[in-house]
């Protein structure tokens, strides 16, 4: 038998103390190992273990291609290789100065270790890093770079959730190159969907046309249509079809006939309808039956949500020589896209909900769908449970204010040192809104009497006087223009006046309980000498009642505080901000003053006069 021998021969020269023979005999084994039946007689005589037990015992990387011609005959399992022998073939791929041939081999290995079993794999993720895979994609050999990413690759895919953020987040930090080819590994996988994105829907085909069909079918409980006229079946795919959503609905595949997203949206929604059933029928329903003018078409939606997660993940865009803007929440999922979708077009219906939007609104509410999930990936989540949490807490009023905030940051009103200037002219502008409201209640105001009645036939006016120590007050007829302090026959002096109150705490509230919240809104009372005397006011309007209680505080030396004041008040100072600003346009304001410089050792650098003149 020429294999016999030829096996043992081989098996003797690898065992031979000569160094010479020895490596002769493993780069013979390397040509002669892929013969199937030469490996089986070379392995029956427990030639595979002589070769594990060198690479074990051996100090220098003595190694051979025959190794792994061997085990790829697939006559041996994978698991019987030992602890030792997966950490020196480990060494051989950290190692930073070796022979490349060496470490091709020795990747090619841990990568068929990694597929073969989890408990292999668990072993080898110990002992390989992802900066020493990165540091392997980064040399200028091609067949090293690609056993490299081959064995990223099979860790990637043998990992479950946890394994994957672990392999990826294993370092500290991730540097700009290991950034860098993460996003690249992301662009290439991600491109994969591209010819499905470029596809239009074929009417044609009929795989397509039951995956469509089966969208309808899953939404809705069927009848038996076998015993309906072509004509009565027709009629009653084109409703449902209507009721999912779709805006050609006797003809939907024309819905996604538009590329991109083409036949990917019809890839999103049918996962979707696989995948979480419940989700699905529920959305389809709760939209179908509405008749508000509010209901959220579904398929309208999808093809639209497809689209813009196309566009954030950019796919079909060929990965740049400079990017490295990667989602860790990539390499968590084996069908990142498909994932996403089934949380975002239900998000899509939460926030459609929130804004009470009805077919008009809807690229409205597709732009804050787009910006929840923009913002959302920008915080980098970890894992789609984290993805889902922060993007459903990201509601459409917290939008609108996160909108609201970067709008006064792109006016710059919201820096330290605008923010400073702002403090200082504070005293100014309210010191200006004192001044007009001392001035409005010089000018006086009318107010109608409410009796217990409610007629409201009697009107008095009360006014400041001009010296704002005494408020006259009296009543007044109907068509009466302004009357002077001399008409009016009642007077309080200011220094009198002992409190303002509101509300319900005002003595002529406190007498008519049944009162209206309108009403309780727009009465305040004037307490002086002593508790039990008073002067009833009720404002015809808001802004009267708070023209006349910031007034009144104002005369009485405390802090005005009505919601008027406090508008008015950002008002002025947004407008003195931005005149004062004028001059700054373009140009960046500092978060911090610049330091003061230290001053001088010595000052005797000023000119001397007095010796000049002599």
């Amino acid at each position: 038998n020429g294999h016999g021998r030829c096996a043992e021969d081989l098996y003797k020269g690898i065992q031979s103390s000569d160094s010479g023979v020895r490596c002769d005999s493993l780069k013979l084994l390397a040509d002669v190992s892929t013969d199937i039946t030469f490996a089986q007689e070379f392995i029956s005589r427990d030639g595979h273990s002589l070769l594990v037990k060198i690479v074990e015992d051996a100090h220098e990387s003595v190694f051979s291609l025959a190794f792994m011609e061997l085990m790829d005959h697939g006559i041996v399992s994978w698991e019987n290789l030992s602890s030792v022998f997966i950490k020196k073939i480990a060494s051989f791929v950290n190692a930073k100065v070796l022979d490349t041939s060496i470490q091709q081999v020795s990747l090619a290995i841990l990568e068929s270790m990694v597929l073969s079993s989890s408990s292999l794999f668990n072993e080898v993720k110990q002992e390989i890093t992802l900066e020493r895979l990165i540091s392997h994609l980064q040399v200028t050999n091609q067949q090293l770079q690609t056993k490299a990413m081959a064995l990223l690759m099979a860790m990637l895919l043998a990992g479950g959730e946890a394994d994957r953020q672990n392999i990826i987040h294993s370092s500290s930090s991730v540097g700009d190159e290991m950034a860098h080819y993460l996003y690249v590994l992301q662009t290439v996988r991600l491109n994969h969907l591209e010819a499905r994105m470029r596809t239009p829907l074929d009417s044609y085909n009929q795989e397509q046309r039951d995956m469509l069909h089966g969208l309808r079918q899953a939404a809705f409980e069927m009848e038996s249509e076998s015993g309906l006229s072509n004509e009565r079946r027709r009629s009653l795919c084109a409703k449902e079809f209507k009721k999912l959503g779709f805006s050609n609905n006797s003809n939907p595949g024309l819905d996604l006939s538009r590329c991109p997203p083409g036949l990917l949206a019809l890839d999103t929604m049918a996962y979707f309808a696989s995948r979480y059933p419940d989700a699905y029928s529920r959305f389809v329903l709760e939209n179908s039956s509405r008749e508000d003018k509010h209901e959220c078409p579904f398929a309208r939606s999808s093809i639209q949500l497809t689209l813009i997660l196309c566009e954030i993940l950019r796919i079909g865009e060929p990965p740049s020589e400079t990017g490295s803007d990667y989602h860790p929440i990539f390499f968590a999922q084996d069908r990142l896209l498909e994932e996403l979708f089934c949380i975002c077009i239900q998000l899509l219906n939460k926030t459609w909900k929130e804004m009470r939007a009805t077919q008009e609104d809807f690229d409205k509410v597709m732009q804050v769908v787009r910006e929840q999930i923009t913002r959302t990936l920008s915080s980098k989540p970890t894992s789609l449970e984290l993805f889902k949490n922060k993007v459903n807490a990201l509601n459409y009023s917290e939008i609108l204010k996160l909108r609201q905030t970067e709008r006064l940051h792109q006016e710059e009103t919201l820096s330290p040192p605008v923010l400073e200037l702002k403090e200082r002219l504070k005293p100014e502008l309210l010191e200006l809104i004192r001044q007009q409201r001392l001035n409005r209640l010089c000018h006086g105001t009318l107010f109608r009497k409410i009796s217990s009645r409610r007629r409201q036939d009697k009107l008095w006016y009360c006014r400041l006087s001009p010296n704002h120590k005494v408020l006259h007050y009296g009543d007044v007829e109907e068509q009466t223009e302004t009357p002077s302090i001399e008409a009016l026959q009642e007077k309080i002096p200011v220094a009198d006046i002992k409190n303002v109150v509101t509300g319900k705490d005002c003595p002529h509230m406190k007498e008519n309980k049944g009162k209206q919240t309108k009403v309780l809104d727009l009465a305040f009372s004037i307490t002086y000498d002593v508790e039990e005397y008073s002067l009833n006011f009720i404002a015809s309007s808001r802004t009267d009642f708070c023209l006349w209680t910031d007034g009144l505080s104002v005369l009485l030396g405390k802090e005005m505080s009505s919601e008027s004041m406090h508008s008015e008040l950002e008002i002025l100072l947004s407008m003195e901000i931005k005149l004062r600003l004028l001059d700054l346009e373009n140009v960046p304001i500092p978060d911090t003053a610049p330091p003061i410089p230290k001053p001088p050792s010595n000052f005797n650098f000023c000119y001397d006069f007095s010796q000049a003149e002599q």
